[in-house]
């Protein structure tokens, strides 16, 4: 099965992977940007996530596969790859896989190392809402305020809600199987020989996803890396800080 994408104008494919419980559109308008760049800007869905296909398989090796085989679909090679947090690790396991798929490498706030579950209240909140009883948007906001405070960390999720009949609302993402593999999130796998595709690390100032202790794993892992910090920006720095994000992807890219 092949990967959903929204793909936006012409040139080097430039493709994008959303976080955990994100989905394509989250990337929509700095993909559009991008796209007047002069790129083919790919955003993807990945599996278990917006439009794509549901699956009960959920590792980063199978994810990175999804990736290689989308681009044999649509026949891309020499591609930008950009990963946002979980995205970002299948970004990273690709870059192991498949290295001659990709000419350059940007992983947004987060690091080559392995990170504790640390999504549970997320999911049980989630898990809370009584969808068979939703009214409105505003109903799903209201069960979801009682297990998640922050507003923007629930107007992103409530981007997943969608109206699955007239009376009916559902989740674009595969909830079942995110609860069974949100402790996998986190994972990561040994990069056993230094990565030498030119790579772009941005963290946001404030989020705390990409410590200076990481530095020294960074340079091992990937021998071309950049690490490059966006002040006062948290782990959702492209949304938080757009400008700042696309000057040091331009930057990069050129």
């Amino acid at each position: 099965m092949i990967l959903h994408s929204i793909i936006l104008g012409e040139g080097q494919p430039f493709v994008i992977l959303h976080g955990f419980l994100g989905m394509a559109d989250n990337w929509k308008t700095l993909g559009t940007q991008w796209s007047e760049d002069g790129f083919q800007v790919h955003l993807l869905d990945q599996r278990n996530h917006g439009r794509s296909f549901h699956s009960d398989g959920f590792d980063y090796n199978q994810m990175a596969q999804d990736v290689k085989d989308y681009c044999e679909e649509h026949q891309l090679d020499n591609i930008i790859l950009l990963g946002h947090s979980m995205g970002g690790k299948v970004a990273m396991r690709c870059a192991v896989l498949f290295p001659e798929l990709i000419d350059k490498l940007i992983i947004a706030d987060i690091a080559p190392k392995a990170y504790p579950p640390h999504h549970s209240d997320i999911i049980h909140a989630l898990q809370a809402v009584n969808l068979e009883n939703l009214k409105s948007r505003s109903d799903a906001d209201e069960s979801l305020e009682k297990g998640i405070k922050d507003f923007g960390t629930r107007q992103f999720l409530l981007k997943s809600l969608y109206r699955k009949s007239k009376n009916t609302y559902d989740w674009r993402f595969n909830l079942p199987a995110l609860a069974v593999a949100q402790s996998n999130v986190g994972m990561h796998d040994a990069i056993d020989k230094p990565i030498t595709i030119p790579t772009l690390f941005i963290r946001g100032g404030n989020s705390g996803y990409i410590l200076d202790a990481d530095k020294p794993a960074i340079d091992y892992a990937f021998a071309k890396a950049e690490l490059r910090t966006i002040p006062n920006a948290g782990h959702w720095l492209h949304a938080e800080k757009p400008e700042e994000f696309n000057k040091l992807v331009e930057e990069f890219v050129k």
